[in-house]
């Protein structure tokens, strides 16, 4: 292939070989603290990526091995942008020591200086006090990734983290895969998969930095594509190793009732099949929480999600208006308040979009859960960059082009990492949402008036 691209278009080759080397820099040679290179590598690695595509639309195996050459380059290096990775593995030993990861806290292992895990003072170190001060909130899907590296590399840490890429590789490849014949079933050009497996927000979060959104999202797209082929009862199991991987897709499941409710003529039939979806996803995902479950499990995991939504702050938008409104006119910040409200504001939205808007067919489905997420978290009090592959992977299948532009404007939430320490620049934060909402509302009411009347009726 290298050899077929060298003789017939030696500029191509030139720009894929400039990418992997930024890659590479980016992996083995970038702190995230250095914003001027990151961005710079970042905004280099955006153009060169639009221009190999677009140089090469149609020629699916040279963009699918050049996308996977990429990710390659990361196999080796440790995680420069996040830290988490270290509490995966923590959590991962502790599984295969025979521990419930659930029910202790890394802090009080470490202080009691009698940790069952190899390492334990590195990974404590590496994932933070405030990560280590908390207990863990992923659910079983992602911790039997994390047991399977702390079964193949139970004492070393670049191991440990080498299992994991290929884990994400391996989903990423299944994305492709899938998300091809998704596409293709729903008479979309197939090239659209590339906008995800291409970009390189999606190369560097996930496979670089390991966050397990890739292995969510592989759920999510066998799911919908055996929806498509009305097969429900598997659909809603897939659906729930989603959940289990990250509890976000549950955040979709009130979208399905337009069309399970009116897939039959008879509205009784169409009633049962809801309910047996919404029956099997509910089930597969409570059986996968078996092994877990107790009275302390059900308490640290519903503590540690509430922290995310009274406690955290991270690359807002419409809460850090609120916080601001708050500082001005009762003189404190106001997210214990503003935690509890916002997700009721969301859950209005989210049943108005379930039953107002006609969602019986696959594509204004899927446009209806970008909305849904998106909106989400533009209300949400943290948005981390990774948290923003699920609306860039379902642009994909809809008119809307707006995660595409987050994806690349999600790099100025970095700005935040300084060699002083963490203190987030909300010019920055300002710039990436002023934007990012802008596009999201002209598409939403100018340019296709999609919000209530999907033009695509796939």
């Amino acid at each position: 292939m290298i050899t077929r691209l060298w003789k017939y278009n030696k500029s191509s080759l030139v720009l894929i070989l400039t990418c992997a080397i930024l890659y590479y820099s980016f992996a083995y040679t970038t702190l995230r603290t250095d914003f001027v290179k990151v961005f710079s590598l970042w905004g280099a690695l955006f153009f060169l990526s639009y221009k190999i595509f677009q140089l090469h639309k149609g020629d699916y195996k040279l963009l699918a091995f050049t996308a996977l050459l990429f990710r390659v380059i990361f196999l080796f290096a440790t995680p420069n942008l996040s830290q988490d990775f270290y509490r995966f593995i923590w959590d991962g030993r502790m599984l295969l020591e025979g521990m419930n990861p659930y029910l202790s806290l890394p802090e009080t292992w470490i202080k009691a200086g009698n940790s069952p895990v190899a390492q334990a003072i590195e990974l404590y170190q590496g994932m933070g006090p405030l990560n280590g001060s908390h207990f863990t909130n992923y659910p079983p899907i992602s911790q039997l990734a994390y047991a399977i590296a702390a079964l193949l590399s139970p004492n070393s840490i670049l191991g440990a983290a080498i299992v994991f890429r290929l884990i994400l590789i391996s989903a990423d490849i299944g994305i492709f895969f899938i998300g091809r014949k998704l596409l293709k079933k729903l008479h979309l050009q197939e090239n659209r998969i590339f906008w995800y497996i291409l970009n390189p927000f999606i190369i560097i979060e996930l496979t670089g930095n390991l966050h397990f959104e890739a292995l969510m999202i592989f759920f999510i797209v066998w799911s919908l594509y055996l929806i498509v082929q009305n097969k429900w009862f598997w659909a809603g199991i897939v659906l729930a190793l989603s959940v289990s991987v990250k509890l976000i897709p549950l955040l979709f499941l009130p979208l399905f009732f337009q069309k399970y409710f009116f897939s039959e003529k008879k509205r009784l039939f169409g009633f049962l099949k809801l309910c047996g979806f919404y029956s099997v996803v509910l089930i597969s995902t409570l059986l996968l929480f078996i092994p877990f479950l107790s009275k302390t499990f059900i308490q640290n995991f519903s503590t540690t999600i509430a922290l995310w939504f009274q406690n955290f702050e991270f690359n807002a938008s419409i809460y850090y208006i609120i916080r601001w409104i708050g500082y001005q006119t009762i003189g404190w910040n106001i997210i214990a308040t503003a935690g509890k409200i916002l997700p009721l504001v969301f859950l209005c939205l989210l049943l108005i979009l379930s039953f107002f808007r006609k969602n019986k067919e696959t594509i204004p489905l899927i446009t209806a859960m970008l909305i849904s997420i998106s909106v989400y978290y533009f209300l949400s009090t943290t948005v981390h960059p990774w948290y923003i592959a699920v609306p860039l992977f379902l642009c994909i299948f809809t008119p809307y082009r707006f995660p595409i532009v987050w994806s690349f404007l999600i790099i100025l939430s970095y700005t935040a990492y300084t060699d002083l320490g963490f203190k987030e620049n909300l010019w920055m934060v300002a710039i990436e949402y002023i934007l990012v909402i802008s596009v999201f509302v002209y598409e939403s009411f100018i340019s296709s008036s999609v919000f209530f009347k999907p033009k695509a009726t796939n």
